[in-house]
Formats: C-alpha cells, structure tokens, sequence
C-alpha cells in the first residue's frame, strides 16, 4: 500500500474521492428518488442481511464498487477486467441478499462510471498531483536569473 501511495499519490487521492463521492452521490439519490426496496414490496422471500432503512435506486455498494474499478481500470490496463468483475460481483451480491432490484445494481454502476471517470478526468488534469496548477500559468517566461 505504501509503495503505491509513494510511486503514484494520485492513484490513492482519486481512488478514495471517488468512492467517497459516489457514495456520497448515491446516498443523497436514494434518498430523493425514495423507491422502495424489495422487502418492503415483496414480503417473501425474506433478505438475507438486514434491509437498510435507505431508498434502493441507486445502489451504494454499486456505486462505490464501480467507481474505485475505474480508478484502478485507469491506473492499471491488466487489473481493469479483474477490478470490473470484482465490482459486478458486489452489485450482483446486493440483489441476490434481497435488498435491491436489478434496477437499482445497474444505476449504481453508471453512476460509479461517471464518478470514476470524472476523478480520473481531474486527477490527469493535475488538480490532485502536489504542485499541480490546472490553469496555465501567465508569467512572462525567464531564460535565466532575474537582472537587476
């Protein structure tokens, strides 16, 4: 963990931005949207994991899941299919437990992709790299030492 953070900083700021604000994103999403999850429809079959008192669309675990696979997708090309699989098997997960529809797995996953993406699109900017300036500098260039 600590050679990664030492060789790529930004790989270690973008993945935890990204995570974070898509769970961020999702959780206020649920909340607005308010659809109701499974359980509360369907009685039975009974989940197999408490049901979160949140709304189900779009699905946070997807969510999260997605966005860190396409940080890691960016940084690394031979760990984006295994990132990927890792992510679609969480989302799958959280419909076969019963606490969320088909539905709400594949939202969660878009919305993940697009934070993922948009964090990548920023960190490569340079906005997260130490001494990175996004906006071009307008100095006068300099040749050599300043004369006086």
């Amino acid at each position: 963990m600590l050679a990664i953070v030492w060789r790529r900083p930004w790989f270690f700021v973008a993945l935890v931005t990204a995570t974070l604000a898509a769970d961020g994103l999702s959780l206020l999403l649920r909340q607005w949207i308010g659809r109701d999850r499974p359980p509360l429809v369907y009685p039975d079959p009974r989940p197999l994991v408490d049901i979160p008192h949140s709304g189900a669309f779009p699905s946070g675990h997807a969510s999260t899941a997605f966005a860190a696979a396409t940080v890691i997708a960016w940084a690394s090309r031979r760990l984006a299919v295994p990132a990927y699989v890792l992510a679609a098997l969480v989302a799958w997960s959280r419909v076969y437990v019963g606490v969320h529809w088909p539905l709400d797995v594949i939202g969660g996953a878009l919305l993940g992709v697009l934070v993922g993406t948009a964090v990548v699109f920023l960190a490569r900017r340079g906005r997260f790299d130490a001494g990175g300036d996004s906006a071009p500098s307008t100095a006068p260039e300099s040749s050599g030492p300043p004369t006086a």
